[in-house]
Parts: C-alpha cells; sequence; structure tokens
C-alpha cells in the first residue's frame, strides 16, 4: 500500500513541504525530477505554474492534469532525509 499526500505547500523554486498520511513529512526538491521534462509536465517548467498545485488523488496534481505519483514523492522523501542526515 502507498502513502497518500494528505499537505503540502510551496516553499522556493521547485521546493515543496510535504506530508503524508502515515506521519512523515518534510521538503523535497522537485527540481530534477521536472528538469527538461516536456509534455505535460513543460508547463511546469514555470515557477508560476508550478506553485499552483493541489492535491488530488492522493498526491500534487496541476490544472493540465500533470500529477506525480505518490510513491514517488514518498521515495524522494525518505531518499531526501537520508542523504540529508
Amino acid at each position: 500500500m502507498f502513502e497518500s499526500v494528505i499537505s503540502a505547500k510551496h516553499i522556493k523554486d521547485y521546493k515543496v513541504w510535504i506530508a503524508f498520511d502515515d506521519g512523515k513529512e518534510g521538503e523535497i526538491d522537485l527540481t530534477q525530477k521536472l528538469k527538461n521534462r516536456g509534455g505535460v509536465f513543460g508547463p511546469l517548467q514555470d515557477i508560476g505554474y508550478f506553485k499552483n498545485f493541489k492535491i488530488e488523488n492522493d498526491t500534487l496534481s496541476w490544472e493540465n492534469g500533470a500529477d506525480l505519483a505518490p510513491e514517488s514523492l514518498y521515495e524522494l522523501l525518505m531518499q531526501q532525509n537520508k542523504n540529508n542526515k
């Protein structure tokens, strides 16, 4: 079973504070995940567009239909937390 995003807020650039339903929370940097991605992710290259995400279907999503898998966000949080210790 994958964790669900229950809260998120834009910090700056491509950094987001995110909380999951299992109590894990923290800051994640999505720069590398979104860098040079086209298609539905193209508009996210604009920070003004990027920061207007919402939580929908247990994850971050944008008005144009772009979303990031919650398990991918959770894995990134765990990895970045481990690297920062």
